[in-house]
């Protein structure tokens, strides 16, 4: 049986602390360990985790501020465990998913994995369109987290696990910022690591609460996804492009206005089906029309502020 230790990174976000945790110690499989990385926070959630004390194995850490890549490795330092599983605060983790984690590496040995991330029933309309966006194949969301699209696959650190193998060999998280789990994925493989996708070990994924705060988490990705191109040229893939190519089609669009209307009246039909298809997808799976329309302007939003980006990115020189 393995022991897994849980790293969580945390900055000023006591709550989200206090509701993973409480996850946690709902666990059916608990040969686990929790180290709470508190990254120079000014809202602490030291007492929070001392209320957990008594029902978990934790341990909380205080830190200098250095971002969530370089805190994910002070954590690996201080685990005992034979793999490494990293949480973003913002999480839910379902009662049965070491249970799942574990059946799974019994079957078909992992030295590092990650898993997908659905809405709770909880979650705000808000946040399960948000989630449907960042999960849809309209918004090349689709790619994240399904076995059909993972090629080799690349773990992400909102849900992902490493075996202390790898972490000796790679040392963790060579940038703290940017793209860092991508850069860490890449690196794993190349090293000779065999990953994998648990599509059964998914994670409850909060993200945002508003348009703004999910523009700006998105604008921030797409800027991480051109700093992973300085390390991994041949990284940059026609399908990262999209959200560019969208960005620039709009404002192709609303130039066609003003000197070829026919051509504003087709994209403006694109438009339309492309919504519609949204709308109609969101709203089957989450049974929910007022989420389905929710879920085009979280759409819209993802692919501008990725893309947008993603070009800003492109024209940084220092």
């Amino acid at each position: 049986m393995r022991f897994y230790s849980i790293i969580i990174p945390v900055y000023n976000r006591p709550n989200e602390i206090d509701e993973l945790l409480n996850s946690l110690i709902k666990q059916t499989f608990t040969n686990f360990e929790v180290l709470i990385i508190e990254d120079g926070s000014e809202e602490k959630c030291e007492t929070i985790v001392e209320s957990y004390k008594s029902r978990l194995n934790i341990n909380y850490f205080f830190k200098p501020n250095s971002g969530q890549g370089f805190s994910r490795n002070f954590g690996f330092e201080k685990a005992l465990g034979d793999y490494f599983v990293v949480f973003d605060s913002d999480c839910l983790i379902p009662e049965d998913y070491f249970e799942r984690v574990e059946a799974h590496l019994n079957k078909d040995p992992l030295a590092a994995f990650g898993g997908p991330d659905k809405a709770h029933s909880s979650f705000t309309p808000m946040q399960k369109a948000i989630s449907y966006s960042m999960t849809s194949p309209f918004t090349t969301g689709g790619i994240r987290g399904n076995k059909a699209h993972s090629g080799v696959f690349h773990p992400r650190s909102f849900n992902m696990g490493i075996s202390k193998e790898v972490f000796d060999k790679t040392e963790g998280y060579k940038i703290s910022r940017m793209g860092e789990d991508i850069e860490l994925s890449l690196r794993i493989i190349e090293n000779g690591f065999k990953t994998g996708l648990i599509p059964e070990a998914f994670v409850y994924h909060k993200r945002r609460t508003s348009l703004k705060q999910f523009y700006n988490q998105l604008h921030f990705f797409g800027r991480a996804r051109v700093n992973v191109k300085r390390f991994y040229p041949k990284e940059l893939k026609l399908v990262h492009l999209l959200p560019l190519f969208f960005v620039l089609a709009l404002v192709a669009w609303g130039i066609s206005y003003f000197v070829f209307f026919d051509v504003f009246l087709l994209g403006s039909s694109l438009l339309g089906v492309f919504s519609l298809a949204i709308l109609v997808d969101s709203t089957i799976k989450n049974s929910s029309l007022s989420i389905g329309f929710l879920s085009i302007a979280t759409s819209f939003t993802q692919l501008i502020a990725y893309g947008i980006g993603m070009i800003q990115e492109s024209f940084r020189t220092d």
